[in-house]
């Protein structure tokens, strides 16, 4: 039974650049299958792992709603390949809704506590295009300004300031004018440290998201900082919460490592399905 453990503080530095050097390998699906069977199982579906732990009696249903094959993960990860015809970049960045530009694609969206992953997760989406430029600090709280990243004339993604400690001050203005508005906004992806489980201020985010009545997904970040029980435990927590006090959020978290690449994969599937990209061949909720 594999456990996602890894603590940097114990590793020699040239062990820990050797993981780094490995998961960077692992941006592509084509490098993935390479990889034994339960490996790619754990990878293409990081809830897979979990499911060792918990009793028969537990229904697990919905942690697997959107669960697309591997060619429908394929075909998501073209998308997120840079070329001529079809240009991955960073656009601009505003402060305020009055600057931020007219797009015609679809968007989405990550908000989450400072230090919870974000930058660092949008960094992996893109992996595959090393060209783009996606800031990631050692600080906490670095995101000050909506940051949109044009994908092709497909989607667009937008790295919102985080929340918490060191937040903006004019965090809510700048914020929740753009989750009211944005008519563009497909999803809104809500980041959650699994390592932590739900604060107080994520539950204040929670009320913003529904206060909208925005569709959004809550993304479980940083899967391989805690062993399997504590993980299950935050997130069977996270999950009561879901049922039973939210409408807007799709019934299933999406578990991640950006370390470890587990979850990348189906997060990019699950963009390209929610922003109309791709048609998945099997049948799947949104």
């Amino acid at each position: 039974m594999l456990r996602l453990r890894f603590c940097p503080r114990l590793w020699p530095r040239t062990r820990v650049l050797s993981r780094v050097r490995c998961a960077h390998k692992l941006a592509s699906l084509q490098n993935v299958a390479t990889l034994p069977a339960k490996k790619v199982q754990g990878l293409l579906y990081p809830f897979s792992h979990l499911q060792d732990y918990l009793d028969r009696s537990v229904d697990t249903s919905r942690f697997q709603l959107f669960r697309p094959g591997l060619e429908d993960m394929v075909e998501a990860e073209k998308l997120f390949l840079s070329s001529p015809s079809h240009r991955i970049d960073y656009f601009t960045s505003a402060e305020r809704m009055g600057h931020a530009p007219l797009l015609k694609q679809p968007e989405v969206c990550f908000i989450g506590r400072s230090n919870v992953g974000k930058s660092s997760l949008i960094r992996c989406l893109f992996s595959l295009s090393p060209e783009v430029e996606v800031r990631v600090s050692k600080t906490p709280g670095h995101t000050k300004k909506m940051n949109f990243f044009k994908v092709g004339r497909t989607f667009a993604v937008v790295d919102m300031p985080g929340y918490g400690h060191r937040a903006p001050e004019d965090f809510v203005d700048i914020v929740e004018p753009y989750l009211e508005t944005r008519k563009n906004l497909a999803r809104t992806f809500l980041l959650v440290d699994g390592s932590v489980g739900l604060q107080k201020a994520d539950l204040v985010a929670v009320e913003m998201c529904e206060e909208f009545r925005r569709p959004y997904v809550m993304v479980v970040t940083k899967i391989d900082k805690c062993g399997a029980g504590k993980l299950l435990r935050n997130l069977m927590s996270l999950q009561e919460e879901v049922l039973t006090q939210t409408s807007g959020c799709f019934p299933q978290p999406l578990l991640l490592s950006s370390l470890h690449f587990s979850g990348i994969y189906l997060l990019r599937c699950f963009i390209a399905h929610v922003t109309g990209s791709i048609q998945l061949r099997g049948t799947s909720p949104s």
